[in-house]
């Protein structure tokens, strides 16, 4: 990816977002832009306009930390969005030391890893990549994502929302988790550019679908932590989920994600009735193989 195109969009995005009202300043009238002027920008960050146009148009090697920080403050990024800018400026920098990629190999559920995931039994509960691979599963979590894996999702949550009509039905709304898968991969495109396979499903997302595409070129970025979502699985039917997630750090850029339903609620209930399904109708969790490229430079 194109790192000054990246930041210039990121920039130019977040500034059309922000309102002058919002920012505090007197709009006035005969507007051309939806949100901030370059010029409101730069005198919210206290930095020169020709500065801060500069830094815009994607010129932001070197630029330091505290001016990174004012910027971010004038724009009003979230901690996702901070984190984002920021990981551009990491990436325009260089690493110190560039590292061949090693040749991909199969990525393979530590014993201990999936005698976790076992233990949980009263909630799906995987562990994904930052490219939205589930690369492991408790038993509910298979029968749980089970059309993720058995159609043009291939393992992949972004693929399955985008490519696999199913997911309609899967997420009740479907714009809304649309947005979050996006934004997901758009994260993680910030974090490690260099992601030959993160590159891959971009393409071939933008390339096979126009809902996609749309909100790829949003350069909306968030983290995914904890919240309730709402699904309706073919087998049991409605459920509304909370979740928490959570890094490994025992393997950087790997998330354990848990889903459990409120204690009593119809939703819980329905969990235990897709279990019983899962016994008998789901291949087992430990099937699941993927490949992961191990770089030395950056071990995601």
């Amino acid at each position: 990816m194109d790192n000054r195109n990246e930041v210039r969009e990121f920039l130019t995005t977040r500034r059309a977002n922000v309102s002058p009202e919002q920012a505090g300043l007197t709009a006035g009238s005969n507007r051309r832009v939806a949100g901030l002027r370059r010029g409101e920008v730069a005198m919210l960050a206290d930095v020169s306009v020709e500065y801060y146009a500069k830094i815009e148009r994607g010129d932001i090697a070197g630029v330091s930390e505290i001016v990174l920080d004012s910027i971010a403050r004038a724009l009003q990024l979230d901690d996702a969005e901070r984190e984002h800018l920021f990981d551009l400026a990491r990436t325009a920098n260089g690493p110190a030391l560039v590292v061949p990629r090693r040749s991909p190999k199969k990525w393979t559920t530590r014993p201990g890893l999936q005698v976790a995931l076992d233990a949980i039994t009263a909630g799906p509960a995987f562990v994904r990549n930052g490219r939205m691979d589930i690369l492991a599963t408790n038993a509910l979590g298979r029968a749980f994502y089970d059309q993720v894996f058995d159609g043009p999702g291939q393992g992949n949550l972004a693929r399955f929302n985008f490519l696999d009509e199913r997911s309609h039905e899967f997420y009740p709304d479907w714009a809304a988790a649309s947005d979050i898968s996006v934004a997901i991969l758009r994260t993680e495109a910030g974090r490690d550019p260099r992601d030959k396979k993160l590159h891959d499903l971009i393409g071939e997302l933008s390339t096979r679908s126009d809902e996609f595409r749309t909100r790829w070129g949003a350069h909306n970025v968030r983290r995914h932590g904890a919240g309730t979502k709402h699904f309706h699985h073919h087998e049991v039917g409605d459920l509304t989920l909370s979740y928490e997630g959570m890094d490994l750090t025992a393997e950087p850029g790997l998330s354990f994600l848990i889903y459990t339903a409120e204690p009593g609620s119809a939703s819980e209930e329905r969990l235990r009735l897709l279990a019983s399904w899962a016994a008998t109708h789901v291949a087992p969790a430990s099937t699941i193989e993927h490949e992961r490229t191990e770089d030395a430079t950056n071990p995601r």
